[in-house]
């Protein structure tokens, strides 16, 4: 019996020392193919078909370029691109004269160096529908 025992354990053990190994060996390989270069410059994502979903942006540094996956999201913004992130302020009132309204947006953060910038400007045409009352008021009683 104690034989058996310790053949199990000798047995775990040596698992345990091969799933160890190849962990290394994962780990090594990923530094391998990593790049020492610093100074990526990333390209714009273009989608595989249409404007957006699924596609490539593709980055150079020095003698060295790379193909990265990247996805755009199919609401995006098309002025601003899809590497430039913006911090929007409130939408203003309706314009009687042009029927839209406004709002500005200031540069929160440029993915891969893209160009962006700095304040945009969005508009919208106005809601035709009339609102009576806010969700959060109920009518008054009566007595």
């Amino acid at each position: 019996m104690q034989v058996r025992g310790f053949l199990l354990l000798l047995l775990a053990l040596i698992l345990l020392a091969a799933a160890t190994e190849a962990g290394k060996n994962k780990k090594e390989k990923a530094k391998k193919d990593g790049s020492k270069c610093e100074d990526w410059r990333w390209g714009p994502c273009v989608p595989n078909s249409k404007d957006c979903g699924l596609g490539y942006r593709e980055g150079t540094c020095k003698d060295e370029s790379k193909k990265l996956k990247c996805k755009i999201p199919c609401n995006w913004k098309k002025k601003f691109g899809a590497d430039c992130k913006y911090k929007f302020e409130s939408w203003g009132g309706c314009s009687a004269q042009t029927g839209v309204k406004t709002r500005s947006g200031i540069l929160k953060k440029a993915l891969y160096n893209a160009q962006c910038e700095e304040i945009v400007y969005v508009t919208k045409p106005c809601s035709s529908k009339i609102k009576s009352k806010s969700k959060g008021q109920s009518p008054p009683l009566l007595s």
